[in-house]
């Protein structure tokens, strides 16, 4: 028995580990376990937090202002690309009284562009820089507190919606960096 295939067994049966041996054996991946932020969170919500990071890094935005999209779409729609928003489940209306038309990651409404742009995760996302940058722009924006930049740009009625949501953003947005699995 060669180095190498000593080097398996011993740690295998030292830990009564026949899968791992006869997964090394047969040259499988194991599935690494993982601790990062990201376990919370499906394959569906990383991938489109993985989309507004991508998007603002076309942009040439930094990281801050990419967290600050990810923190954004967890307090509108907990990341997922939803069809339909406030006042279909909530009644909710707009300051006017009228209907909202809040679709997508970030609950865009009609102005924001077509139902088709703020289904698309990367167009939203781009949507959402762009309002971003027009609104807040630096240098106030990267001295303002995330919660008010994004409520600046979404135009949100609590100034402090998003805070609850920015720690677990940058835990998000350091583990997809950084590959972390999930």
């Amino acid at each position: 028995m060669g180095a190498a295939v000593a080097g398996v067994w011993a740690p295998a049966l030292a830990l009564g580990g026949f899968a791992v041996v006869q997964a090394a054996s047969l040259d499988l991946e194991v599935a690494p376990v993982c601790t990062s932020s990201l376990v919370r969170f499906s394959d569906e919500q990383l991938a489109n937090a993985q989309t507004i990071v991508a998007a603002g890094a076309d942009a040439g935005l930094p990281v801050r202002d990419q967290t600050i999209a990810v923190m954004t779409a967890m307090g509108e729609s907990s990341l997922r690309n939803i069809d339909y928003g406030d006042w279909e489940t909530d009644g909710v209306t707009n300051p006017d009284g009228s209907r909202t038309t809040s679709i997508g990651l970030f609950q865009q409404q009609d102005g924001w562009g077509t139902r088709e742009q703020r289904l698309d995760p990367y167009t939203a996302a781009s949507l959402f820089y762009h309002a971003m940058v027009v609104r807040v722009p630096e240098p106030e924006r990267s001295q303002l507190e995330p919660t008010l930049v994004a409520h600046r740009t979404q135009v949100n009625k609590d100034p402090q919606h998003y805070a609850r949501y920015w720690t677990v953003a940058e835990g998000v947005v350091a583990d997809l960096s950084a590959g972390a699995c999930r």
